[in-house]
C-alpha cells in the first residue's frame, strides 16, 4: 500500500492504515465501480474470526455505506493489561460483559484467551455457551430470571447471582435435593450513590438492581440468607459505571467486602446451617477454610472510558490502585470482574462516508450513514455520550487545517478549512446526529467519517429504526509479516431479505389452540414457592 513499511505500533496508526486500505478499495466517488461488492472473506467456523485472503479489505459502497471496525491488537492488549492489573494469589475470573459486544467471534477470542463471560439474558447465556466458554466461567446476572431461565442455568452449571429474596426462594426449590454445581451468590446494592450519568448509575438508593444493603433490616436478612444456605459462596456488587469515579466505585466494593467478612465471622462462630459443610474442599474432602463460607466476590465492571481523546484513562492499574487504597482485603478473596466497555470501546471505530453535504443556517451538515442505528445513546443523550469525529478525504487521508505528515503514512494530509458542522445519520428524526455544531475540517460528499471509541455498545448493538440493517463488523490486526494489516470478518451485514424477515408475518395469523402446559408447570412452582 505504501512505499515504506507502515507504522503499526499504535492504535491510532493502525486505525489510519485500516481506513486508508478501505478507501483504496472502495468506490465512493460515483457509486458505480464497486456497487454491491462484498468483502471476500471466508465464513467463520466454530465461532472463530474468519481470516481474509491476503491484501483484501472491506469496502464502503452503496450496499455497505457504514461498517464497524475492531482493532484486535488493541483488544488483546487491553485484556493483557486487565489480567496484569488484577494479579492476585487467589483465582481471578475476568468475565467479559456480553452485552457490551454480543459478537460470537469476539467472545470466542476472549474464551480462547482464558476469560469468562457475564450474561444477563437467555440469548446472552446461549451465546456464551456457543462461543466456547466453559459453564463454570459463565456468570448469569439478569435481574428478572424466569423459572425456565433459572432451571436452564442450574442444568448448565453456570455461576449465578440472585437479584432479590424472591429469586433466592425459587433457587431453593430448584436446588432442593441436589447439590449446587456452580458458584452462587446474591447481588448487593451498596447504595453508594449516583454518578454523572444517572441512567447508568447502578448503586443509587432506589436502583432496580440487587438488594439495598442500607435499607432497614436488609443487612441482617442477607446474613441470615447466607447462614441458611451454605451453597451461597459469593457476593456480587456493581457500583462502577461510565460517569462514576474510581473512589466511589471502590466504596461500593468495600461495603460488600465488609458484609462478606461479617458472614464468614458468623460462620466461624458456629452459626449457620452448614457449620463448615458445603464449603469448597480439597482433594481429601477437607474444607479449604472452615472459617469462610463466602470465598469469592464479584466486583462487576464499570471502569469509565475516555471518549475525549486517544489516551486510555483511567486504566485498569488505576482502578486496582484505588481498590488497594480503600479495601485491600478484597484480594483475600477470589475475584470476578465484569468489564466490557473498558476492554473494547477504544478498539472500535465506526466508518462511514459522506453521501451529501450542505450548509443550512450557516452550519455545515454532513449527511452520513452512521446515526442512531449504530450510536443510539449518542443520538438520544448527546451530552452524556459525546463522540469524537475524524474526517478523511476519499483517498483516506486525514482532513486537517494544517498540511502535516500523518502518523501512519508519510503522505500529507488533506488541507481544508474548519467550519461548524453537524454530522448527521440516515434516520428520519432531527436528533439523529453523531455530532452537533462541532468545529471540524470541512466535510464534502465522498469524504469519509470515522467515529472512534465505538467498540462497545455501539455498532455491535444495532437499533433498527427505519428498518436500517445491522452493519457488518470487521476486525483488523498487524499481519505476521508486519508489513500491512490483516482484515477479518466478525459479522456480516444484514441484507434486505433479512430485514424484511424481522418485519413480521406476511398477514395476520390466528394463533393455534394448544394446552398451556408451561403455564401449568409454572403454577405448580408458584404453589410450591408460596408454601416454602
Amino acid at each position: 500500500m505504501h512505499s515504506q513499511r507502515p507504522d503499526t505500533s499504535s492504535a491510532a496508526a493502525r486505525r489510519q492504515l485500516a481506513i486508508a486500505a478501505i478507501a483504496e478499495g472502495s468506490a465512493i466517488a460515483d457509486g458505480t465501480a464497486n456497487a454491491g461488492a462484498e468483502f471476500a472473506a471466508p465464513a467463520a467456523s466454530e465461532g472463530n474470526i474468519a481470516a481474509a485472503p491476503e491484501a483484501t479489505a472491506p469496502t464502503l459502497d452503496d450496499s455497505t455505506p457504514v461498517l464497524g471496525l475492531i482493532d484486535l491488537d488493541q483488544t488483546a492488549e487491553a485484556f493483557d493489561q486487565l489480567t496484569a492489573a488484577f494479579a492476585s494469589d487467589k483465582p481471578v475470573l475476568h468475565a467479559v460483559a456480553a452485552k457490551a459486544v454480543p459478537l460470537r467471534p469476539l467472545l470466542h477470542f476472549f474464551a480462547e484467551a482464558g476469560a469468562g463471560c457475564e450474561v444477563a439474558s437467555p440469548g446472552e447465556l446461549e451465546l456464551a455457551a456457543a462461543a466456547g466458554f466453559a459453564p463454570e466461567s459463565i456468570v448469569f446476572d439478569s435481574p428478572a430470571k424466569t423459572w425456565t431461565e433459572l432451571r436452564r442455568a442450574v442444568e448448565l452449571g453456570v455461576s449465578m447471582n440472585a437479584d432479590n429474596f424472591e429469586e433466592l426462594a425459587r433457587l431453593d426449590i430448584l436446588l432442593e435435593g441436589r447439590a449446587a454445581s456452580a458458584r452462587m451468590g446474591i447481588r448487593i446494592n451498596p447504595q453508594s450513590g449516583a454518578g454523572r450519568i444517572g441512567a447508568l448509575s447502578t448503586a443509587t438508593e432506589t436502583s432496580k438492581f440487587g438488594i439495598g444493603l442500607s435499607d432497614e433490616g436488609n443487612r441482617e436478612a442477607l446474613i441470615a440468607a447466607y447462614l441458611a444456605r451454605p451453597w451461597l459462596t459469593q457476593i456480587h456488587v456493581h457500583s462502577g459505571s461510565q460517569g462514576v469515579g474510581l473512589d466511589q466505585a471502590a466504596e461500593g466494593i468495600a461495603a460488600v467486602v465488609d458484609l462478606a467478612q461479617e458472614i464468614n465471622a458468623r460462620v466461624a462462630a458456629g452459626e449457620g446451617a452448614g457449620q463448615g459443610a458445603g464449603h469448597p474442599t480439597d482433594s481429601a474432602g477437607r474444607p479449604t477454610d472452615s472459617a469462610r463460607q463466602v470465598t469469592r466476590i464479584d466486583i462487576g465492571g464499570g471502569l469509565p472510558v475516555n471518549f475525549a481523546g486517544e489516551d486510555i484513562t483511567p486504566t485498569f492499574a488505576d482502578y486496582r490502585a484505588a481498590i488497594d487504597a480503600r479495601i485491600p482485603a478484597l484480594f483475600d478473596f477470589e475475584i470476578v470482574t465484569e468489564f466490557g466497555r473498558a476492554l473494547l470501546a477504544k478498539a472500535g471505530t465506526t466508518l462511514t462516508r459522506v453521501e451529501y453535504a450542505k450548509t443550512t443556517g450557516g452550519r455545515r451538515i454532513a449527511m452520513t450513514h452512521a446515526g442512531a442505528q449504530v450510536a443510539t445513546r449518542t443520538a438520544y443523550a448527546p451530552d452524556d455520550w459525546p463522540l469524537r469525529v475524524l474526517g478523511f478525504d476519499p483517498q483516506g487521508r486525514p482532513k486537517t487545517t494544517e498540511a502535516v505528515p500523518t502518523e501512519a503514512a508519510p503522505t500529507e494530509s488533506a488541507l481544508t478549512e474548519t467550519v461548524p458542522t453537524d454530522v448527521a445519520g440516515p434516520a428520519c428524526f432531527a436528533a439523529d446526529l453523531i455530532a452537533r455544531d462541532r468545529l471540524l475540517p470541512r466535510l464534502d460528499a465522498g469524504d469519509l467519517v470515522a467515529v472512534p471509541d465505538t467498540g462497545a455498545y455501539y455498532f455491535s448493538n444495532s437499533y433498527s429504526y427505519n428498518m436500517l440493517p445491522r452493519v457488518p463488523v470487521y476486525g483488523y490486526r498487524s499481519s505476521e509479516a508486519g508489513a500491512d494489516l490483516e482484515f477479518l470478518l466478525i459479522r456480516r451485514g444484514q441484507g434486505v431479505a433479512e430485514v424484511l424477515a424481522e418485519a413480521g408475518e406476511a398477514a395476520l395469523t390466528p394463533l393455534p389452540h394448544r394446552p398451556r402446559k408451561a403455564g401449568e408447570t409454572d403454577a405448580k412452582e408458584q404453589d410450591a414457592l408460596a408454601s416454602h
